[in-house]
């Protein structure tokens, strides 16, 4: 940066003199301008324009703020894919549940259905068998008749 010390200061001739060094100095700022040569503000010679200068740390910061972001949202999406992946695991562990209890009912009404006829096939043996008894009972009370019959006949005729 350039200081002028006030003009009361300066004899005339420092006066002419300064204001020919700043026409120099702007003179030699444009033309270094033109060449793509700037001065920043320690007046250190740069290649960038300070406008673009500032443009790209304002970008690289954006940029940084950006990846900060994106760094966050991808643990985010991690932690829920992890989520979504045990919820997965934790939905098939009750489907093989509810697949083994839906067999394990088939079987039991398949066991109760074998049951329920080898009881009604036994049902009908034994109703069979009753009819059988039956129809042999009527038929020994029909000798147990004769017999008495014969043996009342034969006391009656002694």
């Amino acid at each position: 940066m350039t200081h002028f010390l006030p003009a009361a200061t300066l004899s005339p001739s420092e006066q002419n003199f300064s204001r020919e060094a700043g026409r120099e100095t702007a003179m030699a700022k444009d033309i270094l301008g033109e060449a793509g040569l700037h001065f920043d503000e320690l007046n250190k010679l740069r290649v960038l324009d300070p406008e673009v200068t500032q443009q790209t740390t304002e970008l690289k910061e954006e940029c940084k703020d950006f990846v900060d972001k994106i760094g966050q949202f991808q643990k985010i999406v991690g932690g829920l894919i992890e989520l979504v992946d045990q919820l997965a695991k934790e939905a098939e562990n009750e489907k093989m549940k509810a697949i083994g209890a839906r067999n394990l009912l088939k079987s039991i009404a398949k066991q109760r259905e074998a049951q329920q006829q080898q009881l009604q096939a036994l049902i009908a043996e034994k109703k069979m068998q009753l009819e059988r008894y039956r129809v042999e009972y009527e038929a020994l009370c029909k000798v147990e008749a004769e017999q008495n019959e014969f043996i009342d006949q034969f006391i009656f005729q002694k």
